[in-house]
C-alpha cells in the first residue's frame, strides 16, 4: 500500500510521512482530523544506547493548510524512549534532523510547534 504514502508526501510535509505512521483519520462535516504518531526507530545518534519505547509526549494539535475545502487538523504524538542502563528518558531532537536541510517555511512552523513540547 505504498501508493497512498507517496500520495499523502505531495500533501503533507514529506518529512511527516517518513517520521511518523497515520494511526487514524476522522472526518466530520467540512473538518479532518489526522492522526500521527512516531514511528518507533530511535534516534541515530544514540546507536550505542540500548533503548526501549517508553510511550509517547502529549498529542500535539497542529491547524494545517485546508484539503479541498475542509479544515485540516494534525494531532502528532512524539516518542519517547528509555536508555535501559542510565534510566534516562530520551526523544529524538528535532533540530538535529532538520540541520543541513533545506524546508519551506510552513516545514519549519510545523517543526517548530512539536518542538515546543
Amino acid at each position: 500500500m505504498e501508493n497512498y504514502l507517496d500520495l499523502l508526501k505531495l500533501i503533507l510535509p514529506e518529512f511527516l510521512i517518513n517520521h511518523f505512521e497515520l494511526v487514524k483519520n476522522t472526518r466530520n462535516g467540512e473538518v479532518m482530523h489526522l492522526y500521527f504518531e512516531e514511528q518507533n526507530t530511535p534516534p541515530k545518534e544514540e546507536t550505542t544506547r540500548i533503548l526501549i519505547a517508553h510511550g509517547f509526549h502529549k498529542e500535539v494539535t497542529i491547524q494545517d493548510f485546508p484539503l479541498r475545502g475542509n479544515t485540516v487538523y494534525l494531532h502528532v504524538k512524539r516518542r519517547r524512549w528509555l536508555d535501559r542502563t542510565s534510566k534516562e528518558v530520551v526523544q529524538r531532537d528535532w533540530n538535529l534532523v532538520a540541520q543541513g536541510t533545506r524546508m519551506t517555511t510552513e516545514f519549519a512552523a510545523f517543526l517548530k510547534e512539536i518542538s515546543r513540547y
